[in-house]
């Protein structure tokens, strides 16, 4: 079987070859649940396999360091425009290699070294660039964080979600220079105005980074930050469905900054292969039907969490309005970690990944709980029914994880659900 006509043009390659054909078969044979997965188009794998994989263009369009970008200056500038109309913003940078890489062009390019900055707290569903020990973004920048609320047994007000007092508290203490909204382990609608109003009280910028629900914004599912923040970051995968990588959006005023940050200050020559690749899933996004996929994912969601309920997890925050679920694990089984779970599913063949929960009282590494994603099997057609049975396949497993017979059963069942969900049917051979 192949996803694509390069698998032709490797048959010289048996090992690459068979690899490719192996993972061919997990990514159609098992359930992919990871929130920032998705199937890309065959059409964004064709660009990402292009011809344009040949082509160095340090520089933007018009103004590049090498000779024959004629065409490659083209491309980049339908998917900027593209881009800039998909999301009504005034400039738009296609160059970034991933979202890490759009984060960090952004602090270099509206801050200095040791500028204060206030961010989401990375165990309560911050990402590592906001300024986590581990990341070189606390070695240059001072980073403050703000959280979310206790968590509260009340089904009415669950808590766990962005304290807003809290931020403007930090917000007043620390008078930083940019505050950052977004999130990448936060099931919740995030409203970009209350960021905006706290950052004119002090007269910061503020950046957003929507990685995780770009998609769900372009498809209008999900309020836009683009008219309240000064930058939007993201990333071209997950919900947008794109290639893997990041791009910026930003006010006009800070576009000559932004592409110098990118280029030269961070990265040499762009991918202008992925770049083809992102102007195609633009392109994708800004069809009507993209809406319907977009509004599906989170129907999907909360049909997921409610299985979930019925099966003894816990919800962090009490549901979902995207396309994840941070699952508590502590009151399904409190000796289960989410590492363990994680490695337990993986053998009954359904994806996910382990993630700490607020105020987790285990490691990274270790966690209490589990994120789970709607966007690409959502993609591959599963409605709110089949998302409610996948609910009792992982709980099958976890329930009996130390019987492999079980669990290989679990798995022969995935394989038979998903006999009616497979994204590339139509290029199997």
């Amino acid at each position: 079987m192949s996803f694509s006509p390069i698998d032709n043009w490797i048959s010289n390659d048996p090992e690459v070859t068979g690899l490719l054909q192996k993972e061919w078969h997990r990514q159609t044979t098992t359930i992919q649940l990871i929130a920032s997965e998705n199937f890309a188009s065959p059409s964004v794998m064709a660009a990402t396999g292009s011809i344009l994989t040949n082509k160095y263009s340090e520089g933007y369009p018009g103004r590049r360091y090498y000779g024959g970008n004629q065409v490659v200056d083209e491309i980049e500038d339908l998917a900027r425009r593209r881009l800039t109309a998909l999301f009504g913003a005034d400039h738009a940078n296609v160059q970034p290699h991933s979202g890490a890489n759009a984060n960090v062009a952004v602090y270099q390019a509206l801050l200095e070294p040791g500028d204060t900055v206030l961010a989401l707290r990375l165990d309560q569903g911050g990402h590592l660039t906001h300024g986590s020990p581990a990341s070189l973004t606390s070695k240059f920048w001072n980073f403050v964080s703000y959280g979310v609320t206790p968590r509260n047994d009340d089904p009415e007000n669950p808590g766990e979600l962005i304290d807003f007092d809290n931020l403007r508290a930090q917000a007043l203490e620390h008078r930083p220079k940019l505050i950052i909204g977004g999130a990448t382990a936060y099931a919740r609608k995030i409203d970009p105005r209350p960021f905006r109003e706290i950052a004119d009280e002090i007269g910061a910028m503020l950046m957003f980074d929507s990685a995780h629900v770009a998609g769900l914004i372009a498809g209008g599912s999900h309020p836009s930050p683009v008219p309240y923040a000064d930058v939007v970051t993201f990333t071209t995968h997950k919900t947008l469905r794109g290639p893997r990588g990041g791009a910026i959006l930003c006010r006009e005023e800070h576009a000559k900054k932004i592409d110098s940050a990118v280029f030269p200050g961070q990265q040499g020559g762009p991918l202008e292969h992925s770049i083809a690749a992102k102007a195609v899933a633009f392109r994708e996004a800004a069809q009507e039907n993209f809406s319907t996929y977009t509004d599906q994912i989170v129907k999907n969601s909360v049909a997921f969490g409610e299985a979930l309920v019925k099966e003894g997890f816990r919800l962090v925050s009490g549901g979902t309005e995207n396309h994840m679920l941070l699952l508590d694990l502590g009151e399904f089984d409190a000796e289960l970690t989410g590492k363990e779970a994680q490695e337990v599913l993986d053998r009954a063949g359904i994806t996910t990944n382990r993630n700490t929960i607020p105020d987790d009282p285990r490691s990274p590494f270790i966690t209490s709980g589990l994120r789970v994603g709607t966007a690409a099997e959502t993609t591959a057609g599963m409605k709110e029914k089949d998302f409610a049975t996948v609910a009792e396949l992982m709980t099958r497993a976890l329930r009996n994880r130390n019987d492999e017979a079980a669990v290989t059963k679990v798995r022969e069942d995935v394989a038979s659900l998903l006999t009616d969900f497979n994204p590339y049917a139509n290029f199997t051979k």
